[in-house]
């Protein structure tokens, strides 16, 4: 094999990731020092491609990087007039009121926002400063040196569905830092690598997931009310899984559309996918929706482990920031101000170490602000929501978890210590011979969509000669093993209708739709045997979220 030789750029600090929580250390970094390098790499299309947007935006990460926002124009302009929250039954629905609810779970004075906008003027923001932003650059590779994080390799392009090396072959470059950021949000492909590197979940629980999936509709404009954050919870989902749904009014007669299934379920028969199609039928929904149309659609896995499953940040060169770290707030929904706030605190921690002349070792300062400061508080106070959850069900935890909130937050302890989370989500999966089939109706094509329709809303495009970026650790496992024992679940778990079981001459095969990805990376966290390993295509692919 030809060896591959790569040129070498030289940076303070190389980012992976163009979320909220990169971004935001790109900013700090050059408020601090304009004479800092500073690099962030998107993997997707441009910066917010892969955001998949729909937020109640918390500005407090926001306020504390760029205090005067509003007068610099961000997109973020529908502040929350009406915060409703409901248990639903198959034909009804009960409100809760919000006065037993804490104070930290009220959204008044937040923002409902798309995400994606935001970080592309946030985007903005940093190259102002003189931060380069490189979209399009799938980081597919840590640069080691020794055992110390050095760098990334980014950029690669051209190698044929074999993996061998195409006529137009680009070997990408290596970008190396004195210090590398991982900002990659959930499941990372290069935090896994260091984390189980460094094995830094270490005397930490598993961390925990959920599936959100999300449209985005434009509906009846005498039905509209800007503003109106709605929670559900309840049907469809039932005792089959943990989860619940948001609607956000936002301006232009708008509404995001989200559905949330916990991946701790454990009959392999549930189809997330189609739990959220079948939401949309509730009265309460259908009303709104009927009369409007779809315009777009998206997935991505969410963090749920919180507190308890934060891993150690920090290992020789690198560390993590935002969802690679595991920052969302399960109960408030809420994960982008922490996000940001990670990505001050690593800025901070770095630009003081490389002025000491420091380079390449651990940011020990970023790790110890991030357990003692505002996302410790934020985190710590809602800790036992999830895991009372998981093992009481919904109910129970919504009366405990409602107590446990009030008094961590009037009195900073908790009657309950720290609950732990039991196993990782896929070793919840039961055998599919244990289970009842779950009979769910066609989608009707007005409110609910079967599952290729709608990804072609999500404007995904895959370039096809490339190696499938789902690796299969064994080959035979999807029908040897998965599917005798647990009906093949990605066939349904997956958002996009990647995964196909097919019939053929010599018996059942696997087939995978990498075209389809939308990069949401449940087949990663969910798969029975662990058998998958989600890995960047080539830059610039995947959905691009409006």
């Amino acid at each position: 094999m030809t060896e591959i030789v790569r040129e070498s750029m030289e940076y303070d600090v190389v980012i992976v990731g163009g979320g909220p929580a990169g971004l935001s250390a790109a900013i700090r970094l050059k408020q601090i020092d304009p004479d800092l390098n500073v690099v962030v790499l998107e993997k997707g299309s441009e910066v917010g491609a892969h955001i998949l947007s729909g937020a109640v935006l918390d500005t407090s990460g926001l306020d504390a990087l760029i205090p005067d926002w509003k007068e610099k124009g961000a997109p973020i302009k529908t502040e929350v007039k009406s915060d409703n929250f409901y248990i639903l039954g198959p034909a009804g629905q009960m409100r809760i009121p919000n006065w037993p609810m804490p104070p930290l779970m009220s959204n008044h004075g937040k923002y409902i926002v798309s995400m994606a906008n935001v970080c592309r003027w946030m985007a903005e923001q940093a190259e102002e400063l003189g931060v380069e932003i490189f979209p399009g650059m799938a980081a597919s590779e840590i640069v080691w040196d020794g055992d110390r994080v050095a760098g990334v390799v980014a950029g690669e392009f051209g190698k044929n569905a074999d993996g061998s090396i195409g006529d137009g072959y680009e070997p990408g470059m290596e970008l190396r830092g004195k210090y590398v950021f991982l900002s990659e949000g959930v499941r990372g492909s290069l935090a896994k690598v260091v984390m189980e590197r460094f094995d830094l979940s270490k005397g930490k629980c598993p961390q925990k997931f959920g599936l959100g999936m999300k449209e985005i509709w434009e509906i009846d404009p005498a039905k509209h009310r800007e503003g109106t954050v709605t929670h559900t919870m309840g049907w469809p989902l039932g005792n089959n899984a943990g989860g619940g749904s948001f609607i956000y009014h936002l301006e232009n007669n708008q509404v995001y559309v989200g559905f949330v299934v916990h991946l701790n379920y454990e009959n392999p028969h549930l189809f997330p996918y189609m739990e959220f199609q079948r939401f949309k039928h509730h009265p309460l929904v259908a009303e709104l929706l009927e009369g409007g149309k779809r315009v777009a659609y998206g997935a991505r896995a969410i963090s749920e482990g919180g507190w308890q499953s934060i891993p150690k940040l920090t290992a020789p060169g690198a560390v993590l920031l935002g969802c690679s770290a595991g920052l969302v707030n399960v109960p408030r929904i809420k994960g982008n101000h922490n996000a940001m706030l990670s990505g001050i605190a690593a800025a901070e921690a770095a630009a003081k170490a490389i002025a000491a002349g420091r380079e390449g070792d651990e940011l020990v300062d970023y790790e110890a602000d991030l357990r003692s400061g505002p996302i410790a508080k934020d985190l710590r106070r809602v800790r036992n929501v999830k895991p009372m959850w998981s093992h009481w069900g919904m109910l129970p935890s919504l009366v405990f978890g409602g107590l446990d909130m009030w008094t961590n937050n009037l009195f900073g302890f908790s009657l309950f210590g720290t609950l732990k989370h039991g196993k990782n989500d896929a070793a919840h999966t039961g055998e599919a011979s244990k289970f009842a089939k779950i009979d769910y109706p066609r989608p009707d094509g007005k409110l609910s969509f079967d599952r290729l329709t709608n990804v072609s809303f999500s404007f995904t495009n895959h370039e096809e000669s490339q190696p499938c970026h789902l690796k299969l650790k064994d080959p035979s496992i999807p029908v040897a093993v998965n599917l005798a024992k647990y009906d093949e679940p990605a066939q349904r778990y997956c958002p996009a209708g990647v995964y196909e079981v097919l019939e053929g001459e010599e018996g059942p095969r696997f087939q995978i739709n990498f075209q389809n990805c939308v990069h949401c990376k449940t087949c990663d966290i969910k798969d029975p045997s662990q058998n998958i390993t989600w890995t960047t295509p080539q830059g610039g692919d995947g959905p691009n979220y409006p």
